[in-house]
């Protein structure tokens, strides 16, 4: 006899079983045959087939014999009798089990008529339950076939939820009014369990008509107040206003949630509520802001092109790193490349070529000032903790610009101060890192925006007031200034034409020739850019509406004659020209935030002690090379060094109201002592700049360019530069280069050598 293991099936002795052929896994060499006695037929209690156990097994099996055999290899088997594992298993070779059984018989305390009687109330409850049901009818059918409470539980084992063990509770109990007692449970429990499911699923399903109900009245409720909205759009009160603005902005969810809690504390709040104000103006802000995420217009490099030549002469180089700028976007489809710092003096064009980028990508323009910024809520915003917060300086030109991808200028980062109100800086490197301002978070509006998409153009006027953090981030874009040449262009095209749009003159009312344009930029401005220019060509355009006026529209002609009539006598003197030689004074090159400046190294030996006075409101950089000058003399002229042993040095750099310092100032002030001892005056047509070590040698400076035209514009003929900023000089106009003789020199000597002073 074959010896298997079943899973979880509920068996009772006398009711048939179906199993498919799997049941009987690689058991060699047999297949069950009709009216032999089949198997043994027990519960184990795992569900891995391989090595058996008693422990394994359910001790209460049944002997059963097959019934018949379907096409498909299904036994039906019929259970005879229960019996009890009595001994330990032996597993054979061919893979048959062999163990001992012993008897297992029923206890008979219920008689037949009870039986029946259980039997006849069960199938009763099972009518009424499929009643309801379009299946109803096969069911009944179906029940009124049992002719056994086995039967029917056996039938309804797979609808019931039992586990294991109650299965086998039914097989093991020997009591027959005790297991008829769990079969009419296990019954009961199948009917309840079916409908509780199905009163969950009702609820369910009324829980979702009543959801989608909702949501149908609320979705005509909208079209109607849509349609009332655009019929009198004078009744919207605020609420329904921002509300059709928080539906329509696109918000990112977690801006749309906090939106929408203002909106209700607005709601609840009322018109005459104390914090009606400060909500009303939040959601205004918020709601006016570009949410949406705008595809970048393609990048046209011919038109960018174009668009700066037409509107900025000059600047090639910075034109050309424009336009590689425009070109990685170009190819990236995206906002990428580095973030450009443009550097120089007031009135070099950078702020209006930041307009000009914006015009040739087809982008929103907006301008940022940070000058004097001292506050890091300025960048970040201020908390809605009080009455007057504000968004920062950033958000608020991102709503100027009407645009989530606009080009926006930050001008004068240079100018932004650290102090007990934070670290402005340390904020704007937040907003311009594109590591971080993807999800920039305005402490007003306190959710995250994407500033990845901007494109931030940075200005600065003098490079090194900038914090090394934010310095490192940027590119630098050095505008050096103009040449006279290029602002004579630069005034006929662009200056005057503005100016008498914004006086009111019409073309051909007002002619200023080349000459006096000439005149204008050397006589009344000494500058790298041209704002002063276009100040006094507004000035000019205001005297000559006034004329026009007065001689009743007779046009106005600027000559060299009468140029002072309209801008009075030209402050700026032309001292290179008018200066003599004399020992002990030389003439040097400085930068300027403003550009390059002359400026004159001027020494006295007066009678005293051997003292030496500085004026000119130098700094400690230019002491220490008054210093480094003084020991150079003495070393070089040690007879003449005397004198300055008998005599009192003086030293003075005019004018002495500007503040003074830079490292470029030692080859001019070694030379103007030298000058002094020797009793040699140096020619004021030359000019030089350069530091000196204590050897003897002459150290490279920095803004040669502007330093160069600064000599250009005074009168200065000869130039002596440091040997290691000969390179430099592919960075100077051609037309300044033309102007100058240009001497580079590596040592202090051969300086006194070409002035004279050797």
């Amino acid at each position: 006899m074959k010896t298997i293991p079943f899973f979880d099936i509920v068996m009772m002795p006398g009711v048939s079983y179906v199993f498919p052929d799997t049941f009987f896994p690689k058991l060699q060499g047999w297949e069950p045959k009709v009216g032999e006695t089949m198997a043994f037929l027990m519960m184990k209690r795992k569900k891995e087939f391989g090595e058996i156990t008693l422990g394994d097994l359910y001790p209460v099996g049944c002997i059963g014999t097959v019934q018949s055999i379907d096409e498909t290899s299904k036994a039906v088997t019929v259970a005879i009798e229960k019996r009890m594992i009595t001994d330990t298993i032996d597993i054979l070779e061919d893979g048959e089990i062999e163990l001992t059984c012993s008897d297992y018989p029923d206890i008979m305390d219920e008689t037949a008529e009870e039986t029946e009687k259980r039997l006849q109330a069960l199938k009763q409850r099972l009518y009424s339950f499929v009643q309801p049901y379009q299946w109803g009818v096969v069911a009944r059918n179906f029940i009124r076939g049992w002719k056994s409470m086995e039967q029917m539980v056996v039938s309804l084992a797979n609808q019931m939820d039992l586990s294991v063990e109650e299965r086998y509770a039914l097989l093991e109990t020997a009591s027959v009014a005790k297991r008829h007692t769990l079969m009419e449970e296990a019954v009961l429990a199948m009917i309840e369990a079916v409908k509780v499911v199905e009163e969950v699923s009702d609820q369910q399903q009324e829980e979702q008509k009543k959801q989608m109900r909702e949501m149908a009245i609320k979705k005509q409720m909208q079209i109607l107040q849509k349609e009332l909205d655009e019929m009198h759009p004078e009744t919207i009160n605020d609420a329904r206003r921002f509300e059709m603005k928080i539906e329509e902005a696109g918000m990112n969810p977690e801006a749309k949630r906090e939106a929408l809690k203002v909106l209700n504390r607005l709601k609840q709040e009322g018109e005459n509520g104390h914090e009606y104000g400060m909500l009303y103006d939040y959601l205004e802000f918020v709601t006016s802001l570009s949410w949406k995420k705008e595809e970048m217009p393609p990048v046209d490099l011919e038109k960018a092109e174009q668009i700066l030549e037409a509107e900025h002469y000059g600047l090639k180089k910075v034109k050309e790193r424009i336009i590689q700028q425009l070109a990685v976007m170009a190819l990236n489809k995206k906002q990428s490349g580095s973030i450009l710092l443009f550097a120089g003096a007031p009135g070099t064009g950078k702020t209006s070529i930041g307009k000009s980028i914006a015009d040739a990508l087809g982008r929103k323009y907006a301008r940022v000032s940070l000058g004097g910024i001292r506050d890091e809520a300025e960048i970040r915003g201020h908390r809605r903790t009080y009455i007057g917060a504000m968004p920062g300086r950033i958000m608020e030109g991102i709503r100027r610009s009407g645009s989530s991808n606009p080009v926006i200028v930050l001008d004068e980062v240079d100018k932004l101060v650290f102090d007990h109100g934070g670290d402005p800086a340390s904020a704007l490197l937040e907003v311009l890192d594109p590591e971080q301002n993807s999800t920039f978070v305005d402490h007003y509006m306190n959710v995250p925006y994407d500033l990845s998409d901007v494109l931030f153009i940075c200005t600065a006027n003098y490079v090194d007031d900038i914090p090394e953090p934010l310095y490192n981030r940027m590119e630098v874009i050095n505008f050096q200034g103009y040449t006279e040449s290029e602002k004579v262009q630069i005034a006929k095209r662009h200056l005057l034409p503005k100016a008498m749009e914004q006086t009111g003159l019409k073309k051909g009312q007002l002619k200023i020739s080349d000459k006096v344009l000439h005149m204008i930029i050397s006589g009344y401005t000494a500058e790298a850019g041209v704002r002063g220019l276009r100040k006094q060509l507004d000035a000019i355009c205001r005297k000559t509406a006034v004329q026009i006026l007065k001689q009743s529209g007779k046009n106005i002609s600027v000559s060299a004659k009468n140029l002072t009539q309209f801008l009075d006598e030209p402050p700026i003197r032309p001292e290179i020209a008018t200066r003599k030689k004399k020992p002990g004074v030389v003439t040097g090159l400085a930068w300027t935030q403003a550009g390059g400046a002359i400026l004159f190294i001027e020494s006295l030996l007066v009678a005293g002690e051997g003292k030496t006075t500085v004026t000119g409101q130098l700094g400690d950089v230019m002491k220490e090379s008054v210093q480094i000058a003084i020991s150079m003399v003495r070393s070089l002229f040690p007879k003449e060094a005397e004198l300055l042993k008998e005599n009192d040095l003086h030293l003075h750099i005019p004018e002495g109201a500007v503040p003074k310092d830079g490292p470029s100032a030692g080859i001019t002030m070694t030379t103007a002592l030298a000058s002094l001892l020797t009793n040699k005056p140096v020619s004021p047509e030359f000019a030089m700049t350069g530091e000196i070590s204590l050897q003897g040698n002459v150290m490279p400076i920095g803004g040669l360019p502007e330093k160069l035209m600064a000599a250009v514009r005074s009168g200065v003929k000869t130039v002596l530069i440091p040997k290691e900023n000969e390179r430099n000089l592919k960075d100077v106009a051609e037309e300044i280069k033309d102007q100058l003789q240009i001497i580079p020199v590596e040592t202090v000597q051969e300086v006194l050598k070409i002035t004279g002073i050797l």
